[in-house]
């Protein structure tokens, strides 16, 4: 089994498996940007395309490619055949090799990208194509949970700024994301005014719980958690999961007091237990 982070994409069209050493960084919408912040050796880019009842559209694509690319190559990448391209440029001095592949699988296309340092090897991203799966539809899987991705560390920022935001506004008080602002957090659950029906607002109050759970337990780490159509930010240390819906949504949904001093105390010494 190839090693390294796995990746499913938002919406859970396809998986891959990436360098240990590398992480997901901020791309245009639709492309996702992956490369080692530490020790440089390649932007890896990868954007996927799906086309619903046309299950050989992968294969239309590199097809496609290959007939109005006169520079790309047939070549096969652990077992997708690819339509493979390459141009140099230089910046600054130095030159680079962009590295492209288009390949596909049943119904979802794939374009890819590696830049590299001229004549650097392409073997990293090689393995990050070759480990490409696609996830279909109506296809129960199980749940996992895989690094924290940019979708959810978003959700986690504006989560956290509106209760930023509203506890200034309604209150006009700072809020630190401190265990001194736990009874600030009470405050707005008890205000009303989130109504109950307002899953979102609820859940961002679960989140910026977990914020400041995240700042008191060492070692703890955001991880992102796909288990059907849902796909969450949640917390985790060792074995043990912290999920920010179960905190306060669930609750609220079921009609159940929500006590955020009591959840808080429950999770911070979960590993004392």
């Amino acid at each position: 089994m190839i090693q390294g982070k796995k990746f499913i994409s938002p919406g859970a069209w396809f998986s891959m498996i990436y360098p240990a050493d590398w992480s997901e960084f901020e791309e245009g919408e639709g492309t996702f940007l992956f490369y080692n912040p530490d020790v440089w050796n390649g932007n890896f880019r990868i954007s996927a395309y799906k086309e619903e009842m046309v299950m050989n559209y992968g294969k239309q694509v590199v097809a496609n490619e290959l007939k109005d690319n006169q520079s790309a190559q047939k070549i096969t990448v652990g077992d997708l055949v690819c339509a493979y391209s390459k141009e140099m440029f230089e910046e600054e001095g130095e030159y680079y090799t962009t590295h492209w592949w288009v390949t596909g699988i049943d119904n979802i296309a794939f374009q890819c990208s590696f830049t590299v340092r001229k004549g650097e090897s392409v073997k990293p991203a090689e393995s990050i194509i070759s480990s490409l799966a696609i996830r279909y539809d109506g296809k129960k899987y199980p749940a996992e949970i895989i690094p924290v991705r940019l979708s959810e560390i978003f959700l986690i920022n504006e989560s956290y700024e509106w209760v930023v935001n509203t506890v200034k506004q309604e209150w006009s008080q700072p809020f630190q994301g401190t265990e001194e602002d736990l009874p600030k957090l009470q405050q707005i659950v008890d205000s009303g005014l989130i109504g109950k029906k307002k899953k979102d607002e609820w859940m961002a109050v679960g989140i910026a719980l977990c914020v400041i759970l995240a700042d008191e337990i060492e070692g703890i780490q955001w991880m992102t958690l796909v288990d059907g159509n849902r796909e969450a930010p949640i917390l985790v240390y060792n074995d043990h999961i912290i999920d920010p819906m179960k905190l306060v949504w669930s609750k609220i949904k079921a009609g159940e007091p929500c006590n955020i001093e009591a959840s808080y105390k429950e999770a911070l010494n979960f590993d004392k237990q």
